[in-house]
């Protein structure tokens, strides 16, 4: 599996359990640890624990390893390393004070920026 692929699995599992602004950021050119990284916002700390460990299901669902999972007892943020796309989960403060989006200059990739959006009634 690529690591396109890959971060498309990431980004539903985190949908499907309602992670907010997710970002999916294609940064191969900018460095060599890994192809993709997927920043979200989870609502609380039991809300991010949840989607880490959707993604963790996900992943090995499919047939895939995580690398590590680093600051799930915090759980302000949680990274969650799958080798060819390395996810964010974090809190909204912490989202907005590292602000990983602007410190890179990421650009994100087509058609994957899913910014999540209220349903329609």
């Amino acid at each position: 599996m690529n690591s396109t692929e890959l971060s498309e699995i990431v980004v539903e599992a985190v949908k499907d359990l309602k992670g907010q602004s997710i970002r999916c950021i294609n940064v191969e050119r900018l460095t060599s640890i890994t192809d993709y990284m997927v920043i979200v916002t989870g609502t609380s700390s039991t809300h991010l624990k949840a989607l880490a460990e959707s993604v963790n299901k996900s992943v090995k669902d499919a047939g895939q390893d995580v690398v590590g999972m680093e600051g799930k007892l915090g759980s302000e943020w949680i990274l969650v390393d799958l080798g060819g796309v390395v996810l964010h989960l974090m809190l909204a403060p912490v989202r907005a004070l590292y602000n990983l989006e602007e410190l890179w200059n990421f650009e994100t990739k087509p058609g994957v920026d899913t910014k999540m959006e209220s349903p329609s009634a």
